[in-house]
């Protein structure tokens, strides 16, 4: 007698909705609400913290393509944000090169990081590849404190903003947040096709049941090695565009809590949603900037926060926004 099925755990709402139509309208409308948010808040917030928020919201995102949708938990995704921050700072400083080049150095450093390190961590799965992720984090933390180039702990300073093209001064701030955020924006609609391609059709498969992927002929290493490697070309764009933006490479930047950061960032906003890790980072930036006055007590703060989200909604804020209007956001 044949057995009964086994019962199929659900899966989050975001991961499970199918692209109809609506979602599809919904998500253009999104695309152009976010732009037209972007083009009138400059005029409203400060855009120094705008770009701040940009720049991490990219970083974000780019860890999501990662978790969310390749189902790879990395501990170490600071490595790649803060290298590509020191070598476009190196090269616009030392080198003399424009800021598009710089941003460009850094983010195939990031790129090429990403490849050796993936080549590596893609070899375990679960816990241990977090674990290796993250060893070789503190790898390039320790490099970052001890190498010339990077300036040890006084970091990178007065980096030259430059001219764009060797036309455009990115000397005033509104000037250089139009650059930062078609960057962002770019990346963005970057990673939403990624998602919405073939490709991000078969990383959802090889997250949900990569047994089953493999047994349909799906090479699912070279999947992960590829989505690791998009994962930090992005992350190190945001990286080298920061380091552009306030004219600094730090440890900061290369340090473990930067990993974390990014993980809260990505959970709070809604996991495996394409607009959550955009909320996360705004939330989290802001509450760095806005509650700064309260020192070491706004990481408790987060933490607060970050149990908040975990016990009312897990799905992240986005994520409790999808399952409500039952669209994929």
């Amino acid at each position: 007698m044949a057995h009964a099925a086994a019962p199929v755990e659900a899966a989050p709402i975001a991961a499970t909705l199918p692209d109809s139509r609506d979602a599809k309208a919904l998500h253009r409308m999104v695309f152009i609400g976010l732009a037209a948010v972007l083009a009138v808040l400059p005029f409203v917030l400060y855009p120094v913290f705008l770009m701040k928020v940009l720049c991490f919201a990219l970083f974000a995102l780019a860890f999501n393509l990662l978790l969310g949708y390749g189902g790879l938990l990395s501990f170490g995704h600071a490595a790649y944000f803060g290298m590509a921050s020191y070598v476009s700072a190196y090269a616009a400083k030392t080198w003399g090169l424009n800021p598009e080049v710089a941003i460009l150095c850094g983010t195939l450093t990031a790129a090429l990081l990403g490849l050796v390190f993936g080549s590596l961590a893609i070899r375990r799965q679960g816990i241990y590849f977090s674990m290796i992720t993250l060893a070789l984090a503190q790898m390039v933390f320790f490099f970052s404190l001890q190498a010339k180039m990077t300036g040890g702990e006084d970091g990178i300073q007065a980096v030259p903003r430059g001219k764009l093209f060797g036309l455009v001064s990115l000397a005033d701030d509104r000037v250089l947040y139009v650059l930062v955020a078609l960057i962002f924006f770019g990346g963005m609609l970057l990673i939403y096709r990624i998602i919405h391609s073939p490709f991000g059709q078969v990383l959802k498969a090889i997250r949900d049941n990569e047994p089953r992927a493999v047994s349909l002929g799906y090479r699912t290493t070279r999947y992960k090695l590829a989505v690791f490697v998009l994962s930090t070309t992005l992350a190190g764009l945001a990286g080298a565009t920061k380091a552009i933006v306030f004219q600094l490479a730090s440890l900061t930047d290369v340090h473990w809590s930067m990993s974390g950061e990014v993980v809260l960032m990505t959970l709070v906003g809604g996991m495996g949603t394409v607009f959550g890790p955009i909320a996360g980072a705004f939330v989290i930036v802001a509450m760095e900037n806005y509650l700064a006055e309260f020192g070491a007590w706004v990481t408790i703060i987060q933490g607060f926060v970050f149990v908040v989200c975990v016990l009312l909604f897990r799905e992240g804020i986005v994520g409790l926004i999808a399952r409500k209007i039952r669209k994929p956001l």
